[in-house]
């Protein structure tokens, strides 16, 4: 049981301000259990009550989970005074849930990016110990071979001493390669790919986990996640090299 207020039920699901849903209660706009209520302290039950907005039932979710195809050149942060952010390409219903990107791309870097309030959640998918894969596409300026590949896996270590966990690198045809890293260090896959002589061009992130990027979205396109696309983020195929 989850009892509150209903004016902060409301805010938490986004639907507007703590001063504007006080003013949409007290003129009857809402609903809870059939019945009309307009007392913004109303106590109410979020887990059972049926709550209605001007006939629209609602449905109360305590943590919110998206993703977004995060374009190039927007920041992985949730506010900046001089440059785009994630939450700037959100409408303003979103950006009342309180979200934030569970860890960071950079700027360049384009691709998957979840997006939640969750804190617990985020820790989750971004702890090295967690063991979730993040999968990358990089273009490089440079000839990749097998001992790079073998080079990943056993781990590398970078020139200013920074020691990595060992990697997944796989070679495409046209000199492309994918890259797996458990790990989420400051401009790690570049850092690493450069190591080997093959300083990244482009980079793009196509998965975190099992939870694959939904490429129809389009740079700043983004949806909410179900329930099973959150299965499958922490299921088997997320710890698969």
């Amino acid at each position: 049981m989850a009892v509150m207020r209903l004016d902060k039920i409301l805010s938490d699901m986004g639907i507007a301000s703590r001063s504007e849903l006080r003013q949409i209660i007290k003129s009857g706009r809402v609903m809870v259990d059939g019945l009309a209520v307009t007392a913004p302290e109303k106590r109410i039950d979020s887990d059972s009550a049926r709550i209605a907005l001007d006939g629209r039932e609602l449905k109360y979710r305590k943590f919110r989970y998206f993703m977004m195809d995060k374009p190039a050149g927007v920041l992985s942060a949730t506010e900046d005074s001089k440059q785009e952010t994630l939450l700037d390409l959100l409408p303003p219903e979103l950006k009342r849930l309180g979200l934030f990107p569970v860890g960071r791309l950079d700027k360049d870097t384009s691709g998957l990016i979840i997006l939640t309030n969750d804190g617990d959640f985020a820790h989750r998918v971004i702890s090295p110990k967690s063991g979730i894969w993040k999968l990358y596409r990089a273009r490089v300026d440079g000839q990749l071979d097998v001992g790079d590949v073998e080079a990943f896996e056993n781990g590398l270590v970078l020139g200013d001493g920074t020691a990595c966990l060992p990697a997944k690198l796989e070679l495409l045809p046209g000199g492309d390669c994918l890259v797996r890293v458990t790990e989420g260090k400051y401009h790690q896959v570049k850092r690493m790919l450069a190591s080997r002589g093959a300083p990244v061009l482009e980079l793009r992130r196509l998965a975190v986990g099992g939870l694959e990027l939904d490429e129809n979205l389009g740079p700043g396109g983004f949806r909410e996640l179900n329930e099973a696309e959150l299965d499958r983020l922490f299921g088997q195929d997320a710890l698969k090299i």
